[in-house]
């Protein structure tokens, strides 16, 4: 997770970029998607889309923005995240862009991607988003690129007519959910005076989403009028601190993390993060102590068990990494990125056949996770399979923009597969997006 075992997940915005990219990556971690799946439930319900379709996704960025591209993504930065107080807070930005989904805001976003690939000379907007495994999350493609820059800003920016759309359905979303409304109050406080700001020194969440002090006027009305007693809600409180306690473990000073371990008062919270301080200190006998001790008080949590595998594997303990992962698929089998996890154990211990078969049936539900496919490959490989390597390594190469290097494999792909196979009409597919792209850079 994060640092240790971040997925790099590139939001692709360009495959021909005029300037300088940067990449931009997710943090995918089973835990905080968890949590956060947890938090945005009952906002997602009153909003009338499906909890299971809405996917909240952690972007690894200091700043604070959040936005929607898709119907199925809201994207977070985890610099937001950790500046959120409250879980009403967090769920107020959630309320705010399920709002841009369920008012159909996104339907005229095919006219933006057409006039920013023709301001800024950009190919495909988000042509995809993929799972580059790397160790640090300084490490990305170069083809992916940040919402940098006006053209790219005008893909994901609203009207202020859609701004005060939002801002009144998403009132009425947190208010059906039974979630306390001054929440969004607290967020657009964040954002007060953006505007006065000049654009290099403005948040990101302001230059996306317009603000003005009739905005903030309006959303404070809206909360007052509400004349909200709110009762404490324990369980947001729980995944809250969840989410925030695992995200700050890994990006924050251990020192920091234990100094503030116990903050949110929930005893196995404050195990997990002592656990993960103790282990980016190395000192594994006290990481796996505090570790034990979590999943004594929650002896069934997956996600435990999951980070236990984590500090096992990431300390060369293997076989007992794999045991870890182990019980934590079988408690949660459907889980793509614990079943991506106990794939690569399985991988390293020299169980290679049967690691096949849980990395594929964790592409097969998560097909954004290019670890997962580099793992894959390098499976089939050693299984002799040596055409859905190629396959699987073109499809990775495409998902992080590099279309050259996807087109290489994906050809030899062909020669090595049957005509008309699974594997070949995947091979084909990624042929197609090679020529399609290469196309458009020729226009």
């Amino acid at each position: 997770m994060l640092s240790l075992r971040i997925f790099a997940a590139l939001i692709v915005l360009s495959l021909t970029v005029a300037a300088p990219a940067r990449a931009v990556t997710l943090l995918r971690d089973p835990d905080i998607e968890n949590a956060m799946r947890n938090l945005a439930a009952p906002v997602l319900r009153a909003a009338g889309l499906s909890p299971e379709h809405v996917s909240i996704l952690i972007i690894d960025a200091p700043s604070l923005n959040a936005f929607v591209v898709d119907a199925d993504h809201i994207f977070v930065h985890s610099g937001l995240v950790q500046r959120m107080e409250t879980p009403a807070m967090l769920q107020a930005v959630i309320a705010h862009e399920a709002a841009h989904i369920a008012n159909g805001h996104l339907m005229r976003r095919p006219i933006h991607l057409r006039d920013a690939r023709n301001a800024a000379v950009l190919g495909t907007i988000l042509a995809g988003i993929a799972g580059a495994a790397t160790g640090n999350a300084a490490l990305g493609a170069g083809a992916a690129a940040g919402a940098q820059g006006a053209a790219v800003r005008g893909f994901f920016a609203h009207t202020r007519a859609e701004e005060n759309a939002a801002d009144e359905s998403g009132m009425r979303f947190l208010l059906r959910a039974g979630i306390d409304p001054r929440g969004a109050v607290q967020v657009m406080d964040l954002f007060a005076g953006q505007e006065s700001l000049s654009l290099t020194r403005q948040d990101a969440y302001a230059q996306t989403h317009p603000l003005s002090r009739d905005r903030v006027r309006r959303i404070r009305a809206l909360a007052e009028a509400q004349a909200w007693r709110a009762e404490p809600d324990r369980e947001a409180d729980y995944w809250f601190a969840r989410a925030k306690g695992k995200l700050s473990a890994f990006q924050r000073d251990p020192k920091w993390t234990l100094s503030r371990a116990g903050e949110s008062g929930f005893e196995d919270v404050k195990l997990m993060r002592q656990a993960v301080a103790y282990h980016r200190q190395a000192d594994l006998g006290r990481a796996l102590a505090a570790m034990d001790a979590a999943i004594a008080l929650r002896p069934n949590d997956a996600h435990y068990h999951e980070l236990r595998g984590q500090i096992l594997i990431e300390s060369r303990q293997i076989k007992p990494a794999v045991s870890a992962y182990a019980r934590a698929s079988n408690l949660d089998p459907r889980n793509a990125l614990i079943l991506g996890a106990y794939g690569r154990a399985l991988l390293a211990d020299g169980q290679v056949r049967e690691a096949a078969k849980v990395l594929e049936s964790a592409r097969a539900r998560d097909g954004r996770d290019s670890r997962v496919l580099r793992d894959l490959a390098q499976a089939e490989a050693q299984l002799g399979n040596n055409g859905m390597a190629s396959v699987l390594t073109a499809e990775r190469y495409a998902m992080a923009g590099r279309l050259g290097d996807a087109k290489i494999h994906a050809d030899r792909a062909s020669g090595l597969l049957p005509q008309g196979s699974p594997g070949w009409r995947r091979a084909q597919d990624v042929l197609h997006a090679a020529e399609t792209a290469e196309k458009g850079r020729k226009r």
